[in-house]
């Protein structure tokens, strides 16, 4: 029997995860845990009866393709659940799947705490599902500053607790940059394979014009390391392990990242940084006339600060040609480069120095036991 179950389905939800358990069995050692868990959360004391990674699809059709595996496995985590009873549920991010979850649970007439961790992007798009998350949830735990004004109005009890990156990242510039382009290509197999024959190509061409450039990229994991030699077989680079990401990111003058959690990570490291999303032709359409997803900014640092922080390339006006005009603009001093750099010091403003993963397992705790 599990008194907590944690569900995270995305790298970044098992790092947020991670935190959130060890705050947890800071506050209860004996808490007994079951979870579906990434490799940071399977390292912890914890039942893990799914692994994460069963989860894992991207972009609208490898969804539909994947759809029969997926409902395999919702309903398969629905019944553990079921089963095990706990007296709360922390399903963290991946709303697609987890607000779906949440509402089969009260289905099924379970009585336990429903907590949401990382606010769905009501504020952009999907704003229909705020009332669904009010009559479903008992909690949701905010990590940006502007997402509680969203369920104003709602009986949903909204906690804004911070960011979970600002605590675990220095704020102090670093004096270490050397001239290094650091390639964050995804933390998926499709996006790897989309993104970064596009980063390498550009980083050929800033070449041409620094021959002093090193090329370092990193590796989410070590599963995707042959992937990334066999698509970077023409030019040399280092590749760095995630575990050492961050020490890339204090190191490196400019970074070339897939869009994603990544690119706030880059921007409190106060790394300029050229954001990349290479995505299929089919899936822009989806979004933008199927889903109604038209915003002025789809990266997070951009988004925060309602301003283009970073230069951001996405779909049709992603190309090896734009992206490698960008990497040159920010590279070299220049206007452009300075206003990334000063950019980078407003997310901390922003965002602040709160110890989102203990502030979150304090509401847990308070809410559910």
């Amino acid at each position: 029997m599990a008194d907590l179950f944690v569900l995270a389905a995305e790298p970044s939800g098992d790092l947020h995860g991670a935190n959130l358990i060890r705050e947890l069995k800071r506050l209860r050692p004996n808490l007994k845990i079951a979870a579906v868990a990434g490799p940071k959360m399977r390292e912890l004391p914890i039942d893990c009866l799914f692994p994460m990674e069963s989860l894992q699809v991207m972009g609208f059709t490898d969804v539909a393709v994947a759809l029969p595996r997926i409902a395999r496995q919702f309903f398969a985590i629905r019944k553990a659940i079921v089963q095990a009873n706990p007296k709360a549920v922390v399903c963290i991010d991946y709303p697609g799947f987890n607000l779906r979850l949440e509402r089969s649970l009260r289905k099924k007439n379970y009585q336990g705490k429903l907590i949401h961790y990382i606010c769905p992007t009501v504020w952009a798009w999907g704003k229909k599902r705020i009332p669904k998350m009010a009559e479903t949830l008992d909690l949701l735990l905010a990590i940006l500053p502007f997402e509680k004004k969203c369920f104003e109005g709602t009986s949903l009890r909204v906690e804004y607790v911070g960011h979970p990156l600002s605590s675990r990242i220095d704020p102090e510039p670093s004096r270490l940059r050397k001239p290094i382009l650091a390639l964050f290509p995804g933390s998926r197999t499709a996006e790897i394979e989309r993104n970064f024959p596009l980063q390498i190509a550009a980083a050929k061409t800033l070449r041409v014009l620094d021959s002093s450039i090193e090329i370092a990229v990193s590796a989410a994991d070590p599963a995707y390391e042959p992937l990334i030699r066999s698509q970077a077989r023409d030019i040399p680079f280092r590749l760095v392990p995630a575990s050492e990401s961050y020490a890339l990111m204090k190191e490196a003058r400019l970074a070339i990242a897939t869009s994603g959690t990544v690119c706030l990570e880059l921007a409190l490291h106060r790394l300029p940084t050229v954001v990349n999303y290479a995505i299929r032709p089919f899936d822009v359409f989806l979004a933008q006339k199927i889903f109604g997803i038209n915003l002025p900014f789809y990266c997070i640092v951009n988004i925060l600060l309602s301003k283009r922080a970073f230069p951001e390339l996405f779909g049709p006006n992603l190309s090896a040609k734009t992206l490698a005009e960008w990497t040159g603009r920010l590279w070299f001093d220049g206007p452009e480069r300075r206003a990334a750099e000063e950019c980078c010091s407003e997310i901390w403003e922003t965002l602040g120095r709160r110890n989102a993963s203990r502030e979150a397992a304090e509401a847990v705790m308070s809410l559910a036991f």
